[in-house]
């Protein structure tokens, strides 16, 4: 008999469509038939413009609340006859607290499973009443396919057993990108450097998205301050979200600076080449396999936002990871810009940690932890 696997996704990004469409043929093989249900974005989740699309997966009506802060989204209806349902572990996603008392009393679903971090890592007061919410809903799956290492100590710590969490090891295609990267002829990147009166520069790159949580007027003062003994520094900004004419702006008045806007597949891996290393002051998450793939150094803070792929950061030997001051970040990237050697040992070994977290290693991960949830007792 075939067993059916749901995923249901709040919203789907385009980095995600990769690990659906290879786990899902790793399960068919396997006899598990994997179905993926998912709604819209907010509004301002919208102005990222990283939203993916998959043929065969469902659409589930999405309403959103108070800015954003509270999401509908009922996927009830659709999964009664499922052997397993993999939710995301969002507060906001009020229908999860309803579906695991309505599973309790009908039984249907069988199984149900909780993806995420274990906690919010962004969150302003980890021991208000949101987080102790979130915390006593952690034991009340079946089982956990937790982000990484660290969302696992942290679902681990809350009491849940060890044996029935799924650490996926959270990645992206950085195979894909690695190709893209090796692809990049010495013309491309003159090409570039001509069209982006990069001549001669020494070039640090930001690649992410452009919001609140990744500090960018921090980012923007420490860049100032380079400049200042590095005159030939110069920062790149790839990335599209709700401060963006902030940093449009900011690129008309400092002639340091460079607005790329979105950068995707060939563009962005230029984008990398032309790069002796990654600036991130703020939030860091998977941006970071980006920087490993590339064989560039990441430099961040110790600004206790970060998500949980910042485990894959060994502060030292594969990137940076600073003091969160201005004076502490702008010494390491000055550092780096004077220490050829030491920046490209730390590019070595953040490349070499890149051929681990694949989407490839990711979905084999996540196909392990279904087929022994689905042979967990319903």
């Amino acid at each position: 008999m075939i067993s059916e696997v749901v995923i249901v996704h709040r919203h789907l990004t385009h980095y995600r469509v990769p690990l659906f469409e290879l786990l899902r043929a790793l399960l068919r093989a396997d006899g598990v038939n994997l179905r993926l249900l998912h709604g819209g974005p907010t509004q301002e989740e919208k102005s990222k413009r990283d939203q993916g699309k998959v043929e065969w997966a469902e659409y589930l009506p999405t309403h959103y609340f108070f800015g954003g802060r509270v999401c509908w989204q009922a996927f009830g209806s659709g999964t009664t006859k499922s052997d397993l349902v993999i939710i995301t572990q969002e507060n906001r996603l009020i229908y999860n607290l309803w579906a695991l008392i309505a599973r309790r009393l009908r039984r249907r679903p069988r199984r149900i499973a909780f993806w995420g971090h274990g906690a919010n890592l962004q969150a302003s007061r980890p021991d208000g009443w949101r987080e102790r919410y979130k915390r006593a809903l952690i034991g009340k799956v079946d089982w956990w396919f937790a982000y990484t290492r660290r969302s696992v100590e942290l679902v681990r710590s809350a009491g849940f057993p060890i044996e029935r969490i799924t650490d996926l090891e959270n990645a992206i295609d950085t195979r894909n990108l690695a190709e893209l990267c090796s692809s990049v002829a010495n013309k491309d990147l003159e090409e570039a450097r001509a069209r982006l009166g990069l001549q001669g520069k020494r070039v640090a790159l930001y690649l992410g998205s452009l919001y609140e949580e990744k500090r960018l007027p921090f980012l923007l003062e420490a860049c100032e301050r380079v400049v200042q003994q590095v005159p030939s520094f110069c920062l790149l900004v790839s990335g599209e979200g709700p401060q963006r004419e902030m940093i449009e702006q900011a690129a008309r008045d400092k002639p340091w600076l460079r607005f790329l806007g979105m950068q995707k597949g060939r563009d962005k891996a230029i984008a990398l080449r032309l790069a002796e290393m990654m600036l991130n002051p703020g939030l860091v998450g998977l941006g970071i396999l980006d920087s490993f793939t590339a064989g560039i150094p990441l430099v961040t803070t110790d600004c206790k936002v970060h998500s949980p792929e910042i485990a894959y950061l060994q502060s030292g030997e594969n990137g940076l990871m600073t003091e969160n001051s201005l004076d502490a970040f702008c010494g390491a990237i000055l550092f780096l810009l004077r220490n050829e050697p030491e920046r490209r040992r730390l590019g070595i070994n953040a490349q070499s940690v890149a051929a681990r977290y694949t989407i490839e290693n990711m979905a084999q991960r996540f196909r392990a932890g279904i087929l022994k949830a689905l042979q967990t007792k319903a």
